[in-house]
């Protein structure tokens, strides 16, 4: 195998098993916490974060390993990363942080994903 194969098939394995971490991270945070990653206390605005960030790891990993330009990797793992984030200040928006979290994480997320599909459309 060679290397530049062996680096597409781990951002591929990669890529796959942060999307699971992430999604269950974001979706099911109180099970990622007991089965997982149990550091006490319990936060699920934490785990929501964390399972926003994986997803964008997933998502620029998955991106390269498909053979999308590096501007759009980029992209991808920004604009996912970005955009889950937002939503997860949408929805612990009561669970602290300020008012105007969810709002101001939004317009950089939405950038991003314009930019990003200016980029795929370019392909």
């Amino acid at each position: 195998m060679t290397p530049r194969r062996l680096a597409v098939v781990v951002a591929w394995i990669a890529g796959i098993l942060l999307a699971f971490l992430g999604a269950w991270a974001f979706l099911s945070p109180h099970s990622f916490f007991v089965h997982l990653a149990h550091w006490p206390p319990y936060n699920r605005h934490l785990f929501h974060d964390v399972g926003a960030f994986q997803l964008g790891l997933a998502a620029g990993l998955l991106a390269g390993a498909a053979g999308r330009s590096g501007l759009a990797v980029g992209l991808w793992g920004g604009a996912v990363g970005a955009s889950v984030h937002a939503l997860s200040h949408w929805i612990d928006a009561d669970h602290g942080g300020r008012s105007t979290d969810p709002a101001f994480l939004t317009i950089p997320a939405a950038v991003l994903v314009i930019a990003l599909i200016a980029a795929e459309r370019r392909r």
